[in-house]
């Protein structure tokens, strides 16, 4: 029965599959689309907060120019097939967030990120070319699954030693320099992740003792993989990072759900996130001061204390209306020494208004989706579950950053994709934008797939001969 499915996959795809399209036109026009819009937010924040265009626009023009260039012509020299969003998408939302923190720092002179921020974006720029023009096929990285695993860990491990920053200890600091390992440990447990999931499939399915309505899988399937993520979770709670917790379990539950295709995990990680968060929040001290930041933001104003950190946040976007006052006109630098991070989408929100928020977030979810679909048409199930983590990595952190400061969820300590002051983030982010890339390639070289998961599974094992 098997075989028979494989076949009739197989030549169903084959009759389905539309020869590659080659996309250059429409990447290089996003690109310069996307260029254009950060110069004209530069200038506009030089006219609203100096009265002039800055003197070095014309060649922060060109420099931005020149990197999206070098880009683009790189990834259709080895990438000609790749989806021509997500790059465009990346350029943008990094050049806004170097805008926005610009228009910080001329309210705090003593204290510039935007330098600092455009080396990081320039070595996540660097990091992204290397990635997309030396890496051959992505697939290489599951031979390096378990170094990748330890490799997480170390990273994780090593901000324990280091004296704790605004109560977590995720940073690593040499003088002036500074790194949050964590940033990329997420990027290694997604490919290990996925490599484990997608060699034990099968196992996971089908195997273990029914309990009520699911199928609990056998111990020595699931414990290699349950191991490692209690241990990453169990050291981001010992340095307090429960931003990073969070997304490290929701990356779990996803790709567990995704590689089983059984509901109850997304169930069962629904209520462990909801006994875990109560747990934290309660005997915490520095996450239940949070919980209780988020149950009261106005309660320092009732003390006669003044506003808090999170009730300058929603003052801000309150004061952003429908359209915003303008890029440099807003006051969230009130919110004080976050403003430039965590509360970054305060100041969007308040200058850019509810109309430029919403296009933030309409990126956001463009770049999800285009990972999404990229991992439903990829032929391999290692392909498929790490486009799918990916993706997940960045809509889970677009989602508790965006719930945090607009006070849907308690606030934890993690940078918005691409916008926030942050190197190690944004360097982290040009790193998935470039496997994406390249998945994306391979996806289209292939070929159109069915559209039922299942028969995706099958069209995939017949194209490759590649087995769940």
């Amino acid at each position: 029965m098997t075989g028979t499915r494989t076949a009739d996959a197989g030549a169903g795809l084959a009759a389905r599959a539309v020869p590659p399209v080659r996309r250059q036109g429409v990447e290089l026009g996003l690109l310069v689309l996307a260029v254009g819009l950060v110069l004209l937010g530069y200038v506009a924040v030089g006219l609203t907060r100096e009265d002039r265009v800055p003197p070095d626009a014309l060649r922060n023009l060109a420099g931005l120019a020149g990197l999206a260039l070098l880009a683009h012509l790189v990834v259709r020299l080895r990438a000609p097939y790749a989806d021509p969003l997500p790059l465009p998408i990346g350029v943008l939302l990094n050049g806004i967030g170097l805008v926005l923190i610009y228009r910080l720092d001329l309210q705090t002179p003593g204290d510039r990120a935007a330098p600092a921020q455009l080396v990081w974006s320039m070595t996540g720029f660097a990091l992204f070319l290397a990635v997309v023009a030396l890496l051959p096929d992505y697939r290489l990285l599951q031979r390096l699954a378990y170094v990748a695993m330890v490799a997480a860990l170390v990273l994780m491990i090593v901000p324990i030693f280091f004296p704790a920053v605004n109560g977590a200890r995720i940073w690593l600091r040499f003088g002036d320099f500074s790194l949050q390992p964590g940033e990329f440990a997420k990027v290694l447990l997604a490919v290990f992740f996925a490599s484990y999931l997608a060699a034990n499939r099968e196992a996971l399915r089908h195997t273990g003792r029914r309990l009520l309505w699911t199928r609990l899988p056998s111990a020595r399937v699931i414990g290699p993989v349950l191991t490692v993520w209690l241990l990453s979770v169990g050291v981001l709670v010992l340095e307090r990072d429960l931003g990073t917790s969070l997304l490290f379990f929701g990356l779990f539950v996803v790709l567990l759900y995704v590689a089983t295709g059984r509901t109850g995990w997304i169930a069962a990680g629904l209520v462990l996130a909801s006994l875990g968060a109560w747990a934290v929040g309660t005997l915490e001290p520095h996450v239940h001061q949070r919980v209780e930041d988020w149950l009261h933001p106005f309660a320092s104003i009732d003390a006669g204390e003044g506003p808090g950190q999170l009730a300058q946040s929603l003052f801000a976007f309150a004061a952003g209306g429908f359209t915003g006052t303008g890029l440099g006109a807003g006051h969230s630098i009130l919110i004080g020494f976050a403003t430039k991070s965590d509360f970054i989408l305060a100041t969007a929100g308040e200058e850019l208004g509810l109309a430029g928020l919403t296009a933030l977030f309409l990126l956001y979810a463009l770049l999800v989706a285009r990972g999404f679909r990229t991992g439903l048409e990829l032929p391999d199930t290692f392909g498929r579950l790490l486009a799918t983590g990916l993706a997940s990595i960045v809509a889970l952190q677009v989602f508790v950053i965006a719930g945090g400061v607009t006070g849907l969820i308690p606030l934890t300590g993690m940078a918005m994709p691409f916008l926030a002051q942050g190197g190690s983030s944004v360097v982290t982010n040009w790193v998935i934008v470039a496997l994406l890339l390249l998945m994306s390639d391979r996806a289209a070289r292939l070929g159109d797939v069915p559209s039922l998961p299942g028969a995706t599974a099958w069209a995939g094992d017949a194209r490759d001969g590649s087995g769940a």
